[in-house]
């Protein structure tokens, strides 16, 4: 008989940065796991991560459980790979004593790749936007999605790394076909400093063989394999650790458009890979969520309260950049319910940041009806005008962005129903009744509770 193997699927149930990296490589650790797939998103992660002996890394492609000597990290198709950023993320991970992460780095030959040109024009049509940004982490996952829906078969692919000749073509292609693109945005960016590198990078010709260069440098026969890689290291583990990007709430088809990103957030892109691979174990959901609610940049977040912002200090979370802002709120159950709802459910749940409870926690279990609300509205939420009361929101069909537009535009106008728990005096008895808050709210039960940013602070509860 065959050992018994498990696939741990991570999942944000936010709008990310509730502690995926963390759980990973708590997983990691805890259960001995040689192996961790990123299933979504790509180089726009930002995975935190503080061993138990103080080192910190914030994971952006390479697995957050790399810090553990041997793991390694499997980059799926269904994720976008910047392959120069794995090469400065791995000189960042030497200086914190890991000095072999290039070597532990596989990539699916189909994962779509981000050129310098999808990097470019992305920014550009951020800046254009001006006030009404959608949020961007600047990387380019996004344009380079939105360029292979478009020209599924000119987009550049982990595959074509090594040969050269296909390479500069592809290349010196998509600049060409991005810089047509944006062309109309030329006037309205014209006196915008930042923009002006962007038009450089899309208008120089040289900047294809460059990249080139640069990509061959890494020597990519290394670490682009076939796709039948994965389903002979899944078969060959014990444990494997699928590390999910950003959160539920930012799900390109689930998410409060247009403040989304390009990428499936849910659990489905992992699944999909395990089905595909005819993986017989058993897979474990766990879903992530802070004791509060965060943002970066643009978007809704109904129970922002920038007075909490102070008793929650953010040492590995900025301002800076192209996401914005990071905005924090009290814990949100209303978010909560529909994030579980879109993602089909969890086993459990894992809930961080409970070092940070005071005794008195402001929490929302609802929002007051707004009193702008309408017939067109009523399909949106659970609850009536006549209770007052919005306890939920409701899943429209599936890819249907202009439901998700009505879904921002209802979350625009809603007040939450703000209360505070009595949790008492201990770090203990805090944990304790929040805890059983959560699960009564959720009617999910929480299994890790998180106490700090390193393994040691992880508490199993079955």
């Amino acid at each position: 008989m065959s050992p018994a193997r498990t696939a741990h699927v991570v999942v944000d149930l936010g709008f990310g940065d509730a502690g995926k990296g963390t759980l990973t490589d708590w997983l990691v650790r805890r259960h001995g796991a040689g192996l961790v797939v990123r299933f979504n998103g790509g180089a726009q992660a930002g995975h935190n991560v503080v061993t138990d002996d103080g080192r910190h890394h914030t994971f952006s492609q390479v697995g957050a459980g790399s810090f553990v000597a041997g793991v390694r990290t499997h980059l799926a198709r269904t994720t976008v790979f910047h392959p120069l950023a794995l090469r400065v993320e791995a000189d960042f991970l030497a200086k914190q004593g890991v000095p072999d992460a290039m070597e532990r780095v596989t990539v699916s030959e189909h994962a779509r790749v981000i050129t310098p040109f999808h990097q470019a024009v992305g920014r550009l049509r951020e800046l254009a936007r001006g006030e009404r940004r959608h949020g961007t982490c600047g990387v380019g996952v996004g344009e380079t999605v939105r360029d292979a829906l478009a020209n599924p078969t000119d987009i550049v692919f982990a595959g074509e790394l090594a040969h050269p000749t296909a390479l500069i073509r592809k290349a010196r292609a998509a600049q060409e076909r991005l810089r047509a693109d944006v062309a109309a945005l030329r006037p309205v960016l014209r006196r915008l400093p930042f923009a002006e590198r962007e038009w450089m990078l899309l208008d120089d010709p040289e900047v294809v063989v460059r990249w080139a260069d640069a990509v061959r440098a890494l020597g990519p026969r290394r670490f682009v394999v076939e796709d039948a890689w994965l389903g002979h290291r899944l078969r060959a583990s014990h444990h494997t650790v699928f590390e999910g990007a950003q959160g539920v709430l930012l799900d390109e088809w689930r998410g409060f458009h247009p403040h989304t990103t390009w990428s499936t957030c849910t659990f489905d892109p992992a699944l999909e890979l395990l089905r595909e691979h005819g993986f017989e174990g058993e897979i474990r959901r766990l879903g992530v969520l802070r004791t509060y609610a965060t943002r970066h940049g643009e978007g809704p977040l109904p129970t922002e309260e920038p007075a909490l912002a102070p008793s929650v200090p953010e040492p590995h979370n900025d301002a800076g950049g192209w996401q914005g802002s990071f905005r924090v709120g009290h814990f949100d159950a209303v978010l909560a319910r529909y994030a579980l709802e879109v993602c089909g459910g969890v086993d459990t749940l894992a809930l961080t940041h409970l070092d940070r409870l005071a005794s008195r926690w402001p929490v929302s279990n609802s929002y007051r009806v707004p009193t702008t609300t309408s017939e067109d509205d009523a399909p949106l939420f659970l609850g009536s005008p006549d209770s007052g009361h919005v306890t939920g929101l409701r899943a429209g069909p599936r890819e249907d962005l202009d439901w998700q537009a009505r879904l921002t535009g209802f979350l625009s106008r809603c007040a939450p129903s703000r209360e505070a728990l009595d949790l008492g005096g201990t770090p203990a008895e805090r944990t304790e009744r929040f805890v059983a808050w959560v699960e009564s709210a959720l009617r999910v039960k929480v299994s890790v509770t998180s106490h700090g940013p390193a393994a040691r602070d992880k508490r199993p509860r079955c």
